[in-house]
């Protein structure tokens, strides 16, 4: 592994200056399976920020809900940056997969096949992305109702950087599925996929509700 590829694959501990400069440069990673994967971190972050804003004497009525949306925000974040992480590293074994030698019929066979392993592999992170954005998108619904008032717009924000990450991390899904030979593993992605436009248009309700509460 080069140097480049050990700050590409981890990225959580990357200063964010870092990060984007890896993300402009002309390398394999990080990219969009990575970016979608910090949409998440960042939607968790905020539904974090929003709950613990949510909080004292005169939220007492809905502290549990509280109390469980900041833990299972907090761990969606941590979620979230091992994601980024792990597509990293995964997209750079693709690229390292495609330079594999085909001077021989059994190269190119062993190349084909380290390719299809290797895309079926960058597939995974992209769509936990997906079942994450999912779950923020499910604590930002539950949140929304009780919300400080003060901090209530970035539970839209926080829905639709949720909605960022899913379908950004649809796109990385996709463009793995036609060189994964594994029936099994193309059918749970498509299922995964499938999550997607749901996704979306909860999301979108969300920031309309804020919206409205503004007006």
């Amino acid at each position: 592994m080069t140097a480049h590829d050990a700050k590409a694959g981890d990225v959580a501990r990357q200063p964010i200056g870092r990060f984007l400069d890896a993300l402009a440069a002309r390398v394999p990673a990080p990219g969009g399976g990575a970016t979608a994967a910090l949409h998440a971190a960042q939607a968790a972050a905020l539904l974090s920020m929003v709950a613990r804003y949510t909080t004292g004497k005169k939220y007492a009525d809905c502290a549990n809900l509280v109390a469980v949306v900041i833990e299972v925000a907090d761990v969606g974040r941590a979620a979230a940056l091992r994601l980024a992480s792990e597509d990293a590293t995964a997209f750079t074994a693709v690229t390292e997969a495609y330079g594999l030698p085909r001077d021989t019929p059994e190269d190119t066979e062993r190349r084909s096949a380290a390719i299809a392993a290797a895309l079926a592999a960058a597939a995974g992170p992209p769509a936990k992305v997906i079942r994450v954005a999912r779950s923020l998108v499910s604590l930002a619904e539950a949140l929304l109702p009780v919300a400080n008032p003060n901090v209530i717009t970035d539970v839209a924000a926080a829905a639709e950087a949720a909605r960022a990450a899913a379908t950004t991390a649809r796109l990385n899904v996709e463009i793995n599925l036609g060189g994964i030979r594994h029936e099994q593993v193309r059918s749970e992605l498509l299922d995964v996929v499938a999550l997607v436009d749901p996704l979306t248009e909860r999301a979108a309700a969300v920031e309309r509700s804020v919206r409205a509460a503004l007006t």
